[in-house]
Parts: structure tokens; C-alpha cells; sequence
């Protein structure tokens, strides 16, 4: 069997594209069953969420512009549902306490887990309104989903949690990333942000598959 493609996946849990992404990529591990060995990353974008939105929306509505703004953006995608309240009674005040439990999630009960857990989470923010900055929260969704938050939770006191995450943070900055999410192929050979069409990323990613290793560069 052929080596899987890598795609370094970078978003911020609170991010209403990467939201909307989620089905695409679904729909990717599907269709490329075995082929894909994701990566999961996670960026800055709503990491002070209390004062970014309405200093940058104060003359768009503030909150209140913002949440239409999401809801607006997330129409024409009925699988990505929007809670109506988001970001007018439900405000996370940061994007960072749920990275921070995923990174010690990935550290202590697997990469897979954390995937499945991001999934959980972003579901929780985006269709049931919950706000998912509260440890509290996050450490319920845990236990509900039938996992111990006993060893999570001594990541996070022990510092290895924040150090994992900030390597992410770090790792983003150096490489420049301009948005959630964005998808880090095969080592970057393609880098793509935003809100990029599944056919645009099947098709990237199939052309990874095809092409050998140790192809000769036209360069």
C-alpha cells in the first residue's frame, strides 16, 4: 500500500470556515480511504475573541454584526449548522483553553482521539451554543464522550499541554499561515487556506498519491 498523503491541518476551533470545512474533510477520508494521515494543528485567531470582535467589528455591529456575519457566512452550507446565538449570548472569550485540552488530549489519549474530540467540540460551540472556552465544559465533553480527563487534566498542570501548543502558535507564525484553516500537503509542497473547495483539495491531494517520491524536479 502506497504511503499516506500528510496534511498538516492548521485552524482555530472558533472559526466558523473551518466549521464549514469539516464535512469536506469527511467527505475526503471517505473518498481517500487510508490515503490521508492528518495532522492536527491549531493557530491564533480568536485567542483574546473578548476583545478582537469588537474592536474590529465596533463599526459593523460589534457582536452582534459578527454573529450575523457567521450566520450569513454559513447559509449556503447546510452541513455546518450555526447556533443562533453565537457571539451575541454565547462569547467564548478565547479560542486557547480548548487548543490547550486538545494538544493534552493528543498528548495523553492519542492523535486519533483529539481528532474525534475536536469534531465533539466544535460541534458543542457551533450547533448547541455552548461556550467551549470553560475548562469545565470542555472537561464534561470529555467524560461524556466516555473518556478520563484524569491524565488531560495532569498535562495541563504539568505545563506539557502549553508547550505543545505553543509550538503550534510558533510553528504557524514561521510559516507564515494567513488563515483558519489551512491545509500543509505532503510538507508543503501545496499550501492551501481558507475556504477551498473539496474538489480543489481532492484534486491536490490525488496529484500527491500519483506523483513518486523521488521524482526528478522540472526546476
Amino acid at each position: 500500500m502506497a504511503t499516506p498523503v500528510v496534511i498538516d491541518y492548521y485552524s482555530d476551533i472558533l472559526c466558523v470556515w473551518a466549521w464549514i470545512a469539516q464535512r469536506r474533510n469527511e467527505e475526503l477520508n471517505d473518498k481517500l480511504l487510508g490515503k490521508i494521515e492528518w495532522r492536527y494543528h491549531y493557530l491564533d485567531i480568536f485567542g483574546d475573541a473578548s476583545n478582537k470582535i469588537p474592536n474590529q467589528w465596533q463599526d459593523k455591529g460589534g457582536f452582534t454584526g459578527f454573529s450575523k456575519h457567521i450566520q450569513k457566512a454559513a447559509a449556503p452550507y447546510p452541513d455546518a449548522p450555526i447556533n443562533t446565538e453565537l457571539w451575541k449570548s454565547v462569547r467564548p472569550n478565547s479560542s486557547a483553553n480548548p487548543h490547550l485540552v486538545l494538544k493534552g488530549i493528543e498528548l495523553t489519549l492519542g492523535a486519533n482521539v483529539s481528532i474525534e474530540l475536536a469534531l465533539l467540540f466544535r460541534q458543542a460551540f457551533f450547533m448547541d451554543g455552548k461556550d467551549i472556552s470553560h475548562l469545565a465544559v470542555l472537561f464534561g465533553l470529555i467524560e461524556k464522550a466516555g473518556y478520563s480527563v484524569d491524565e488531560v487534566k495532569k498535562s495541563i498542570d504539568d505545563g506539557s499541554s502549553i508547550a505543545a501548543l505553543m509550538a503550534d502558535y510558533q510553528q504557524a507564525k514561521l510559516l507564515s499561515l494567513k488563515g483558519s484553516p489551512t491545509y500543509i500537503i505532503d510538507n508543503g509542497r501545496q499550501v492551501l487556506y481558507g475556504n477551498v473547495g473539496y474538489r480543489v483539495l481532492l484534486a491536490n491531494i490525488e496529484e500527491q498519491l500519483k506523483t513518486p517520491v523521488n521524482e526528478a524536479s522540472w526546476c
